[in-house]
């Protein structure tokens, strides 16, 4: 956005045509004052300014200021000068210290410092004297620790961010935070949890992701109000029975840890679940105990082989990953489904696709990359809901062939072939009229069907990497047309150079051929017309073909002389 466009984002003035505030000192004492008396909001993020303009700190009614996004190395002491602000944005500045004047905004209720050089540390004592306080951001600022003293100050306190700094404990103090909604510690050095953590009864969001946790507190159950805990990427290896008693958790990432097949506790109102990165060799039958209530499920890379029979209970399952895992056969659980809607059977060593599959009759999203399909798997073009199909092969056996009968996905927006063997696209591959995007890179396509023009909504076109000389005439058809990657075939001239060049070069080329042939087709007609008027006879006579016996005497003829 630009400039002028940001300063007129501003709230709740009556003013035409206000001049902007960063030449507000160039206007006239009237229309300063003006500006004082009316402006709540302004937004100056992302404006590369190197300092805060001095008219921004004469605004004394000024709620809502952001400048992150820029450049600025210091705050004036002038923002004391801003009683009535409320939100102030900082971040991913260049601010070595924080002034002690900060204080005087007793009205902050929310503050980013994040992503700052901070020389200086933050500036524990002014915060403290912000007790109004309800947010406050402190994210990759290299901490070290958190100060008892904000623990202890701060009692409004409804969100703490604290990512990605180099905290490896907590201060006991932390459960003086008593109203505490969302707590951010990702990206840090955690090995435990303090004592008394549990107490932060209003707690609603944790996110402990990327840490050294080995073990969760056992009273965890005491965060009643807990609703979304992320863990991913730790170092345990269980999680506590009492687990199961918090009631309100909806979503649980626990992904990247060392947990194995003997999970027994989940939270009983789980929508969510991540289990993705655990070697669980084996699914944990206590995940179907949430069958009413699990929505999204993500198995990603967790050595099964298998699947339990009692999996078809979670019929109320929209989202299901088991990509990377060494199934081997196509587990006919999944069909039980009925309201899946996403599945990713990606790089599972699989031969074959079960016809039941159809029954999943509101499936929109299938991954099937990177498995062992000696053919195509027909049993997938039944599935009339799909609308997004992958099927490159990066790691698993190559495609020679796409059937006709894809086609019959009447609803697919998005079919990616890549990195296979396909030499030639079905001409039915037309009838797919929502199709947006068809990825064919990597293969050894030897020419485009011209049925590829009647994909009016067409946006994305890969077919770099092939065999292809010529591209379809009325490929200019496809107005909607955004991408079109041709680069690496053995493309004729010219339109190896123009290939490269993006869609509009690529159309224009086309148009002008499809122009210089319809000249030469008018030209060719007008000639037969005036032969005939000329009563020359009708034009294929003007060129009598030579008699092939008198060609053959001519020959023999000119033999005998040679010999003589």
């Amino acid at each position: 956005m630009s400039t002028a466009g940001r300063c007129n984002n501003q709230a709740e003035f009556n003013i035409p045509d206000v001049p902007c505030l960063l030449g507000a000192s160039e206007a006239g004492p009237d229309v300063v004052q003006l500006l004082k008396g009316h402006i709540l909001f302004q937004d100056l993020g992302g404006t590369n300014l190197h300092s805060i303009p001095p008219a921004i700190l004469r605004l004394q009614y000024l709620e809502e200021l952001h400048l992150e996004g820029n450049q600025i190395e210091e705050i004036p002491p002038e923002i004391g000068l801003l009683q009535s602000l409320r939100v102030l944005y900082l971040n991913n500045n260049k601010l070595g210290c924080i002034c002690d004047q900060l204080e005087n905004c007793q009205k902050l209720q929310s503050l980013d410092l994040s992503d700052n050089p901070l020389d200086c540390g933050i500036p524990t004592n002014t915060l403290c004297h912000l007790h109004a306080l309800q947010e406050l951001r402190l994210a990759n600022l290299n901490l070290v620790q958190l100060p008892a003293q904000i623990c202890k100050k701060l009692h409004h306190l409804r969100l703490l961010g604290l990512s990605g700094n180099r905290l490896t404990s907590l201060p006991w103090e932390i459960r003086n935070l008593t109203k505490l909604q969302q707590l951010h510690l990702d990206n840090n050095q955690l090995c435990s949890l303090p004592r008394g953590f549990c107490l932060l009864a209003k707690l609603e969001v944790l996110n402990l992701r990327q840490n050294l946790l080995h073990s969760l507190p056992d009273d965890i159950n005491s965060l009643k109000n807990l609703k979304h805990l992320y863990l991913s990427d730790n170092q345990l290896s269980n999680l506590p029975d009492s687990l199961e008693k918090c009631l309100n958790i909806c979503a649980l990432d626990v992904s990247g840890n060392r947990l194995h097949r003997k999970l027994t506790a989940f939270p009983a109102n789980l929508v969510e679940l991540a289990l993705s990165h655990n070697h669980l060799y084996a699914f944990p039958t206590a995940v179907c105990h949430l069958s009413d209530s699990l929505q999204l499920l993500y198995l990603k890379n967790t050595q099964l082989k298998k699947l339990s029979c009692c999996f078809s209970n979670l019929t109320n399952l929209h989202l299901l990953d088991l990509s990377e895992n060494p199934l081997r056969y196509f587990p006919m659980q999944i069909c039980d489904l009925v309201q899946l809607e996403m599945l990713s059977l990606d790089d599972s060593k699989l031969k074959e696709v079960a016809p039941e599959i159809k029954d999943l009759t509101k499936l929109k999203i299938l991954g099937l990359t990177g498995n062992r399909f000696r053919a195509f798997p027909q049993e997938i073009c039944f599935i009339n809901s799909l609308e997004k199909l992958y099927l490159g092969q990066d790691h698993g056996m190559k495609l020679i062939h796409i059937p006709q009968e894809i086609s019959q996905l009447v609803n697919l927006k998005e079919l990616h072939i890549e990195n296979n063997q396909i030499e030639h696209l079905p001409s039915t591959i037309g009838n797919l009229q929502n199709l947006t995007v068809l990825d064919c890179h990597e293969n050894r396509l030897l020419e485009i069907p011209d049925s590829i023009s009647d994909i009016h909504g067409l946006q994305k076109l890969l077919l770099n990497c092939n065999r292809i000389s010529l591209i379809p005439a009325n490929l200019d058809q496809l107005q909607k047309l955004e991408i079109l990657s041709l680069d690496r075939n053995p493309l004729e001239k010219p339109l190896d150079e123009i290939g490269h060049q993006g869609v509009s070069a690529v159309f224009q080329y086309l148009q002008m051929k499809r122009t210089q042939h319809l000249n030469a087709t008018k030209m060719q007609a007008w000639w037969r017309g005036l032969m005939v008027r000329k009563e020359l006879g009708p034009f294929q006579n003007l060129f009598p073909k030579k008699d092939k016996k008198g060609k053959k005497d001519k020959k023999k003829n000119a033999n005998k002389g040679k010999k003589k």
